[in-house]
């Protein structure tokens, strides 16, 4: 068992029969989509997911993990998620795989947010890793220029082939290399500010729980703090 499969599983023992469960996306959530399908099939787990992503829903379609159309959710009871960086308040940065918006949407009605990752993606301040803005796709040049002001780098991230990588929101990414972000509250609301910016991929105090795997097969929980 690796590192990120450790964290996954210790995750999922949260999960009860009756929730309703937000599936995350990327590379550790699928290790807890997985461990979810095997409880329903092993323990008789009943459950509705809400899946953040097409990669997410295809994949909890094909192990047998029953979903529900958001449309039809209030509340989700808790969500399972990676995360690209936590720092020691539990913020994070989100969206390596694109999929930040409907991971903020489903992460802005559970009552539980449970982040997954291993020790790599820990860090004293977020930063190191390109911060994920989803950007409107009319005017992505003029966007991109007003996101410059800020004095980072900052690219528009493309596929294999060169073209613009798109979500499946029908949204361009564009990734800005901070550096450091001292203030991720502030850093993430002066971003919001500018016109055509849809989401930026800093969760700030919404994590309740983040769960680090190590290659050893244990997990260590970091709770919110009050």
């Amino acid at each position: 068992m690796n590192a990120k499969e450790a964290a996954a599983r210790r995750a999922v023992e949260a999960v009860l029969s009756g929730m309703t469960v937000g599936l995350g996306t990327g590379s550790t959530a699928v290790f807890a989509i997985q461990a979810i399908g095997e409880r329903i099939r092993k323990e008789g787990l009943v459950l509705r997911g809400v899946p953040t992503s097409k990669r997410s829903e295809d994949l909890a379609r094909e192990i047998g993990i029953p979903l529900v159309d958001f449309s039809q959710v209030e509340t989700i009871d808790i969500t399972i998620d990676g995360a690209d960086e936590v720092d020691s308040e539990l913020n994070l940065i989100k969206g390596g795989g694109g999929a930040l918006v409907q991971e903020k949407i489903v992460a802005s009605v559970s009552r539980q947010l449970v982040i997954i990752c291993d020790k790599s993606k820990v860090k004293p301040t977020l930063g190191a890793f390109p911060l994920p803005i989803a950007i409107i796709r009319f005017g992505w040049q003029a966007t991109l220029r007003k996101l410059n002001a800020f004095g980072h780098p900052i690219v528009l991230r493309r596929n294999a082939d060169g073209s613009p990588f798109t979500s499946d929101d029908g949204l361009y990414i564009a990734d800005m290399h901070c550096g450091q972000i001292s203030d991720p509250r502030k850093r993430e609301s002066e971003i919001k500010a500018i016109t055509g910016v849809a989401e930026v991929g800093l969760f700030v105090g919404v994590a309740t729980c983040v769960i680090v795997g190590y290659e050893d097969g244990s997990a260590e929980s970091r709770l919110k703090r009050p």
